[in-house]
């Protein structure tokens, strides 16, 4: 252990930051507003006044908004000193560099602040994808080398990486570890490794959005807003990758590429594409979607947005629809579709069964009407729109009939050759599944063009989301039909074609695979990687929480899916999720999965 660090450091007082673009500048003003004296170093002139600038401008927006006084703002900006000559991080007790992502350039800049630095003073690289272990090597002094990996907008986002290499000394880990609680932060200490948790598990996610883009799967929106709405992220994936930069996005992946040689980090040539022509997001003003102007936020119209030039296609009415099931799944849909005003048959394999799930509405209504969602009157109206029956002959009359049976392919498959015999000629017949092929449906009927995918979300009720899912045989006025349905009962319709996944499945299962084999490989604990996506990607749920929700065994059977359609390697279930299943471990269900839970 190196006995330049004291054994209890000092506190970090004075902190250089070198590299003043939008991380850098948000770090800057983070520890200034903590009390630290702050050195901020760009050999650009025009960045240090731009980072003073930006400082002044959102220390006025805080004091406007109550949250910081006056004064305390005077002290803030008075604590911020800017200089163009590394010499200046001289009195620094930690430097901070967040120089563009070059092994060259961070090579340089750590020479240079091994020429000027203190022996004890502690070095933190920004980077979220080149290797700390070995800028730390480069080093005179690598134990006081480490990685401090802020989440953009600084100043918002709680989590900090803290990346320990083999030659870092534990008390530096310790002192900034320190320094980060000090700062309002969630600190989560990490080993070296490109990406760390968060930029490790959501670089993957955002590459395969940009593959399956590049592939004229879905359209951009549609994947976005499939991320959206059936997973409750701020932002799609490929409004995101525009926000990070392209090329910086390629960046990252290439170096994880390079350290796990998994397909699903291969960059998607369209992001090489992309940044090749410079077209690297918000930045330059056009990336996947076009903007107002480099750096704004606002999206407009081009060749590529939806109806951009094209007539819509004209659909077939409907008034009624049956729904077939009495599960949680069947009810939901029933109640989406008797309070938008639809006549709705809600059929079962008994009456009772039917009733039973109708009762399972009326109680539904009960709660929006006590929660004044719903009034009285509106809450009878719909139940009476509702008619019960035990078998799908009650079907012979609708306009659109949705399955919500079991996901077993030879129950779907037998319950739509049935439909096939009941239902009227002209009824679109749907299927809710989430992983079964819907031409295997379609096939099954002597009418395969009216056959279409509508995936609701579980609650129903509550989720905006469905997946609209065409066939290579599934007639364009029956997509136009069911998404002028989803449009009347406030759902957001996405297209898609039948495939394993969809869009929503096909994105979030490997993320929720990648998460596992972290924890299989000893990287991180299921609390730390929670918390990573969380803090640092804004995800209202961590990946442990999900699939412990979800149920391990739903997650292991679509993630066998997903392997089996795709047949890539790294799509292979970790070992460890296999284990929990075949263990009896199925999540909250079984009150044990990657957490124990009280038993009800």
């Amino acid at each position: 252990m190196s006995p330049e660090i004291p054994d209890t450091p000092s506190p970090l007082r004075t902190v250089a930051v070198v590299g003043l673009g939008t991380m850098g500048t948000g770090i800057a003003e983070v520890l200034a507003r903590a009390g630290r004296e702050v050195v901020g170093i760009d050999v650009s002139a025009a960045a240090t006044r731009q980072a003073a600038t930006a400082l002044e401008r959102s220390t006025a927006r805080a004091v406007a908004r109550g949250r910081m006084t006056e004064a305390e703002r005077g002290d803030a900006l008075a604590r911020f000193r800017t200089f163009t000559e590394i010499e200046a991080a001289a009195s620094a007790d930690l430097v901070i560099e967040v120089v563009p992502e070059s092994y060259d350039v961070k090579h340089e800049v750590l020479a240079e602040l091994d020429r000027v630095l203190r022996p004890e003073t502690i070095v933190a690289t920004g980077t979220n994808a080149l290797s700390v272990t070995r800028l730390a090597a480069d080093s005179a002094h690598p134990e006081r080398v480490l990685g401090l990996h802020f989440f953009n907008p600084v100043q918002a986002m709680k989590l900090v990486e803290v990346v320990s290499s083999v030659l870092t000394d534990p008390r530096a880990v310790a002192a900034v570890t320190d320094l980060a609680v000090e700062l309002g932060k969630e600190p989560v200490a990490v080993g070296d490794r490109p990406g760390f948790i968060a930029d490790g598990l959501l670089f993957g996610y955002l590459n395969q959005a940009a593959a399956m883009y590049e592939s004229r799967y879905a359209t951009r929106e549609d994947i976005d807003a499939a991320m959206r709405l059936g997973c409750g992220l701020p932002m799609g994936p490929l409004a995101l990758l525009d926000l990070i930069g392209v090329d910086t996005a390629r960046r990252v992946l290439e170096a994880m590429y390079a350290a796990s040689q998994d397909r699903l980090h291969a960059p998607a040539p369209i992001l090489g594409q992309l940044a090749a022509a410079g077209l690297t997001g918000r930045k330059a003003g056009r990336g996947f979607y076009t903007y107002a102007a480099p750096g704004s936020a606002e999206v407009v119209e081009d060749a590529l947005t939806p109806g951009h030039g094209r007539a819509a296609a004209g659909g077939r009415p409907v008034a009624s629809v049956g729904v077939a099931g009495s599960g949680t799944m069947a009810s939901g849909i029933a109640e989406v579709f008797a309070k938008s005003g639809y006549q709705v048959v809600l059929a079962a394999r008994s009456p009772e069964k039917a009733e039973s799930a109708k009762a399972r509405i009326a109680k539904s209504f009960q709660r929006s009407v006590a929660r004044q969602r719903l009034s009285e009157a509106d809450a009878e109206a719909a139940l009476a729109r509702i008619t019960p029956a035990g078998s799908l002959d009650a079907f012979a009359d609708v306009d659109l009939a949705v399955e919500a049976v079991a996901e077993d392919l030879e129950v779907k498959t037998q319950l739509f050759a049935t439909l096939d015999k009941v239902c009227k000629p002209g009824a679109v017949l749907a299927t809710t599944t989430s992983s079964l092929p819907v031409i295997a449906c379609a096939r099954a009927t002597s009418r395969p063009q009216d056959v279409i995918g509508m995936h609701f979300f579980n609650p129903a009720p509550a989720m905006k989301l469905v997946e609209v899912v065409s066939t290579v045989l599934t007639g364009e006025d029956v997509r136009a039909t069911v998404h002028a349905v989803c449009a009347s009962v406030r759902k957001h319709g996405v297209d898609c074609g039948d495939r394993a996944g969809f869009i929503v499945n096909a994105l979030l299962f490997p993320y929720l695979n990648n998460a596992v084999k972290m924890v299989q490989e000893h990287y991180a604990t299921p609390d730390d990687i929670d918390a990573a996506m969380k803090l640092g990607g804004g995800y209202p749920m961590g990946p442990f929480e999900l699939l412990d929700v979800v149920g391990l065994d739903v997650s292991l059977a679509i993630e066998q899916v997903l392997h089996r359609e795709f047949r890539d390697p790294g799509l292979a279930p970790a070992p460890l999720l296999e284990h929990l299943v075949a263990a009896g471990c199925l999540g909250r269900k079984t009150g044990r999965g990657f957490r124990e839970y009280a038993r009800r």
